[in-house]
């Protein structure tokens, strides 16, 4: 299993495109996939998306980097070679769409299984394991943010909400959020620490009952 995150030029999966691929092999926390490309010319990009990747509309559309179709080839190669069946990610819905609409554009086979291990629902659960009821309230049902806070962790992310940003941070990074989301997935089934440089975030006790 890997866990895996993109980044994209917006949220509209039948017109934005991918720019960054991030995924860690849950197995081996050391073997990880990087990689940018430009966007096809028609591809939409949204002012959000700019904010919260601090990218800019010309570097996504640079003639210098690969393709978006090679990107994805060479991320689907990096599967097959590591034998990866499912795929676990925050909202895993958004990205294995968007990879699997693009892969029917360029004719790519997508090497994994469709299904996914969704982190949210994984810690809904945990949370009514703990508190006897799910973290439901209005629209705010456990973001990312707050599944960082619950294990343990701090988030040093941006966050944007309405266009605003209401959080300074880091700007989103394919990788650097697959490794957290690796993380919070390890602590909230495992119990343990995954990776080496959250090691000084101590776990919740609750956590390793």
């Amino acid at each position: 299993m890997i866990v895996l995150d993109i980044e994209a030029s917006g949220l509209f999966i039948e017109k934005c495109g991918i720019f960054q691929i991030g995924a860690i092999d849950l197995s081996n926390p050391d073997n990880v996939f990087l990689e940018e490309c430009r966007i096809d010319d028609e591809d939409m990009v949204t002012e959000d998306a700019m904010k919260v990747t601090g990218r800019y509309e010309e570097k996504l559309r640079d003639k210098n980097l690969q393709s978006q179709a090679q990107l994805l080839e060479n991320f689907f190669n990096w599967c097959k070679k590591n034998k990866v069946n499912y795929i676990i990610g925050q909202n895993p819905q958004f990205d294995v769409m968007f990879l699997q609409i693009k892969a029917r554009k360029y004719g790519l086979e997508v090497p994994y299984n469709y299904k996914a291990f969704d982190l949210h629902s994984i810690a809904q659960l945990r949370y009514f394991q703990i508190n006897g009821k799910f973290r439901i309230m209005g629209n705010e049902m456990l973001g990312l943010a707050d599944i960082i806070d619950l294990v343990g962790l701090e988030d040093p992310r941006m966050l944007l909400k309405d266009g605003k940003i209401i959080k300074k941070g880091n700007p989103h990074n394919a990788l650097e959020d697959a490794k957290i989301e690796a993380e919070c997935f390890s602590r909230l089934v495992f119990g343990k620490n995954l990776i080496s440089e959250f090691e000084e975030f101590p776990i919740p006790d609750f956590l390793k009952e």
